[in-house]
């Protein structure tokens, strides 16, 4: 009996020793960022470690993102972890996420792009504590994904502007001076994360473009050039942020510039390298360009060229739909990167 006493209490200590080595080495982990690292530069690795999460433990992933479940049939996209070449990027922790952001409000704000990198970080918090209760909801634009054991809230607000879209008499009108909808929408969050894009030049009128004019400076236009409307209308964000967002309770963060590529179908393995050989989207300058001349500290997640770097990251075929989707990615997949970014940054910040 004697024995079996010393063996369980050098068992117990054994296992408390190895999670306190553990949470001690995913401290140190994080601490080699706080010097500063730039995550955006670096490459495709192959990890056999990889994905975070397989599509089939996760719930809340739209049909269009499901590749495995629409019939895509090679994996080896699903086992590549971004590399970065000055540091090394902590991999995601579930719990460890759920501990930091504890009692707070997470809002992501913008397009599909946004649902793509919302429904991945979900994906990711739901396996990290499968048993916990959660509630997830849809109320017009806004989805909630909430754990009420960790009193956590990570919501989703579609908004392919962020500027006002308005019906008046004329017709459907974009304002690209006006944000009146961030108003009663975007305060009281812990974190926000801000996404537009897309939709500035993506759209042909009696398509798929939800405006009939445009009103810049106090004017109405049938159209104008689609990367000045951009930037004018980012810039009006820039200013809402300015003037209403506390950075001692709220982090902001700008999601980025997430690529489309011409061609995906039959692409299997991400390009090769740090660089991609076509450059960057001229919207990636303006984003950058707007964030300087800003007041109050936002964070960009600057993901274009570890996205361009993966063509094999797309839906393609596989949305379940007819097409060929090279702008949003299959889940698991690329988004998840972003999000490890962001915890990396939510971790040290």
């Amino acid at each position: 009996m004697g024995n079996n006493n010393g063996f369980l209490i050098s068992f117990c200590h054994v296992s408390f020793a190895l999670v306190v080595l553990i949470s001690l080495l995913h401290e140190v982990e994080l601490s080699e960022l706080k010097g500063g690292c730039d995550f955006f530069q670096g490459s495709w690795v192959e990890d056999d470690t990889y994905p975070l999460y397989n599509n089939s433990s996760c719930p809340f992933i739209k049909q269009e993102f499901d590749c495995q479940a629409n019939g895509r049939l090679d994996e080896l996209y699903l086992k590549y972890r971004w590399n970065p070449t000055a540091c090394s990027l902590p991999r995601f922790n579930g719990v460890d996420f759920l501990r930091r952001m504890k009692g707070k409000k997470m809002l992501f704000v913008g397009d599909s792009i946004s649902l793509n990198m919302w429904q991945s970080l979900i994906c990711m918090v739901h396996v990290a504590v499968p048993q916990s209760k959660y509630t997830f909801t849809n109320h017009g634009n806004l989805s909630t994904f909430a754990l009420p054991d960790f009193d956590i809230s990570l919501e989703l607000s579609h908004n392919v502007y962020l500027v006002d879209v308005v019906k008046e008499e004329i017709g459907t009108v974009l304002k690209l001076d006006s944000i009146e909808n961030g108003n009663y929408s975007w305060k009281g969050y812990d974190v926000l994360i801000f996404n537009t894009w897309h939709w500035w030049v993506h759209t042909v009128k009696g398509k798929n473009q939800p405006w009939e004019f445009i009103e810049s400076g106090g004017k109405i236009l049938k159209d104008m050039d689609r990367l000045a409307a951009f930037k004018e209308g980012l810039t009006t964000w820039s200013k809402w942020v300015d003037s209403n967002v506390d950075p001692h309770t709220t982090q902001v963060f700008f999601q980025g510039i997430s690529p489309v590529h011409s061609k995906c179908q039959g692409q299997t393995i991400p390009v090769n390298g740090t660089t991609y050989p076509e450059g960057l989207p001229p919207a990636v300058a303006i984003v950058k360009e707007v964030l300087k001349s800003m007041s109050k500290p936002v964070t960009l997640l600057d993901i274009t060229m570890l996205s361009l770097l993966r063509k094999d990251g797309h839906p393609s075929v596989y949305t379940g739909n007819k097409g060929d989707d090279c702008s949003h990615w299959c889940l698991a997949g690329v988004p998840d990167t972003w999000n490890e970014i962001l915890y990396a940054i939510l971790s040290t910040s």
